[in-house]
C-alpha cells in the first residue's frame, strides 16, 4: 500500500508530559508513529505548557496554541490543511470537530479515547455509592457525549480490549468505527536486569490528580499496607507521582517504611530497584501504564482484577491478582518472598509486552488501518449514517453556541 507523506494535526487536550501520565505516553506513541513515516506532525492546544511539557519543537514538531471559541482556529487548520486530524480525547472533538469538518472536510477524523470516560466515570461513582458496578451503569451524561463523539469521528482508536468489546456489546458501535490499538512498546530488554536478591521493597507509582491513583495510595496507606509490614517489618513502600499534593506528602511515614517520594525522575531505574510493584486499584478505565512499564523493567506485580484488565491478551499474568485487603496484602508478600514464583512472574511479564504490546506488529495495523479508512473515506463515511446524522446537528448547534461564546467574549 503507498504510504505518500501526510500532514498531520493533533489536537491536544494538553500538552504532552510523557513523564507524568499515561495519556502523554499514549500520544508520544502515535507521534513516534507517524514521524517514522515521514509525515509532518502539528501538534495544538489549548493548554498552558510547563517545566515538565515534551519539547516537541527539539523532536522535529510543529507547535500551536489555540483559543476556545475562536474563529482563529480556522484560518489556522485552513493555511495547515492537514490530511489527517487525531483528537486527544473526545472533549477534543466535541470542541473542534465541526471546525475541522468546516474548514477541511476530507481530513480523515480520528479519536484517540485514551480510555472510556464514561466507563471510569461510572465505576467510580459506584465506589463512591458503594455499589456493584453494573453495565446499566455506563449509560451516564459522560457517555452521551463520548459515544456521540466516536459516532462523528472516522476512527476511534481503543486501547484495551475489554472496552472494544464493551462499545460493541453495550452501545451497539460498528466494528468499522473502531481500532484496537493497545500499547506499542519496544521489546523488553532481559539481559543484565537486576536480580531477585537484588531488588528489594515495594513501589507504587501514579499521578497523583488521577482519581484511581489518589485512592489506591488511600487504600494501601490505610488498609494494605499494615498487613504487609506485619508479616514482613523491614519492608519499605515508596510511591512516586507526578502532582503530589499536602493531602499526600502527609502519608509521608518513614517510620513506618511508608514513603511518599514525588514525581520519579527515571522510572526505569526506580521500578527496577524494586521487587514488587503495587497497583491496588479499585476503579478506573483502559489499560495501565505503571503495569506495562513494570513488565518492560522486570518487576512482578500485584494489582486486582481492574488493574488487570486489558493488560494481558489471555496470557498469564506478570505477577498476581486479588481484590481485598487482606488478599492483596498476603499476594505481595508471597510473590516478595517467591524467588522461583517471582522469576516466572517476570517471564510472564516480558511475554505479554513482546505480543500484547509489540511495537511494530501493533504499528504495522494501526498504519494499515488509517490508510485503508483514507482510501475509502467517502464510502466508510456513508456507511456511517448515525455518524452523519449526528455530525449534521452536533455541528451545527455546537457552532453556533461557539460563535455565540466568541461573539460575547468580543
Amino acid at each position: 500500500m503507498p504510504n505518500n507523506p501526510q500532514k498531520v494535526l493533533i489536537l491536544g487536550l494538553v500538552w504532552p508530559e510523557p513523564d507524568a501520565t499515561g495519556a502523554s505516553k499514549r500520544i508520544m506513541e502515535h507521534i513516534h508513529l507517524f514521524q517514522a513515516q515521514n509525515w509532518s506532525i502539528t501538534f495544538a492546544c489549548p493548554a498552558t505548557p510547563n517545566d515538565a511539557t515534551a519539547k516537541l519543537q527539539d523532536l522535529g514538531l510543529n507547535t500551536q496554541e489555540v483559543s476556545l471559541n475562536c474563529s482563529s482556529l480556522d484560518d489556522f487548520i485552513q493555511k495547515l490543511q492537514p490530511d489527517i486530524v487525531l483528537f486527544d480525547r473526545f472533549m477534543m472533538e466535541e470542541q473542534f470537530g465541526w471546525r475541522v469538518s468546516n474548514t477541511c472536510p476530507d481530513a480523515l477524523r480520528i479519536l484517540e479515547t485514551i480510555d472510556l470516560h464514561c466507563l471510569r466515570e461510572a465505576r467510580h461513582q459506584a465506589f463512591k455509592d458503594k455499589q456493584t458496578f453494573t453495565p446499566n451503569m455506563l449509560n451516564n451524561a459522560i457517555a452521551l457525549r463520548e459515544i456521540a463523539a466516536i459516532y462523528r469521528s472516522d476512527l476511534s482508536i481503543i486501547i484495551s480490549d475489554f472496552e472494544y468489546d464493551l462499545l460493541q456489546s453495550h452501545f451497539n458501535i460498528p466494528k468499522d468505527l473502531l481500532h484496537l490499538c493497545p500499547f506499542m512498546l519496544d521489546k523488553p530488554e532481559t539481559t543484565n536486569l537486576p536480580t531477585f536478591e537484588g531488588r528489594q521493597h515495594f513501589i507504587s507509582i501514579g499521578n497523583f490528580r488521577h482519581a484511581p491513583n489518589w485512592d489506591a495510595v488511600l487504600w494501601l496507606k490505610q488498609e494494605v499496607w499494615g498487613l504487609i509490614r506485619e508479616q514482613l517489618p523491614q519492608a519499605e513502600l515508596h510511591i512516586y507521582g507526578a502532582y503530589t499534593p499536602p493531602k499526600a506528602t502527609a502519608l509521608h511515614k518513614p517510620k513506618e517504611g511508608f514513603y511518599i517520594r514525588d514525581r520519579a525522575e527515571n522510572v526505569q531505574d526506580v521500578m527496577q530497584q524494586a521487587r514488587i510493584c503495587l497497583a491496588p486499584l479499585r476503579f478506573g478505565a483502559g489499560i495501565k501504564t505503571k503495569l506495562a512499564d513494570a513488565m518492560m523493567f522486570g518487576t512482578p506485580s500485584v494489582t486486582t482484577t481492574m488493574g488487570a484488565e486489558g493488560m494481558s491478551g489471555g496470557l498469564d499474568w506478570s505477577g498476581l491478582v486479588a481484590d481485598d485487603a487482606q488478599a492483596f496484602a498476603d499476594a505481595a508478600v508471597a510473590l516478595y518472598q517467591d524467588e522461583k514464583r517471582w522469576t516466572q512472574a517476570q517471564d510472564n511479564g516480558f511475554k505479554i509486552v513482546n505480543t500484547l504490546f509489540n511495537k511494530k506488529q501493533n504499528q504495522a495495523e494501526l498504519l494499515t488501518r488509517i490508510l485503508n479508512v483514507q482510501d475509502n473515506l467517502q464510502h466508510h463515511r456513508q456507511n456511517n449514517f448515525i455518524g452523519l446524522m449526528l455530525n449534521h446537528h452536533f455541528h451545527r448547534s455546537t457552532e453556533f453556541m461557539s460563535r455565540w461564546i466568541e461573539a460575547k467574549n468580543a
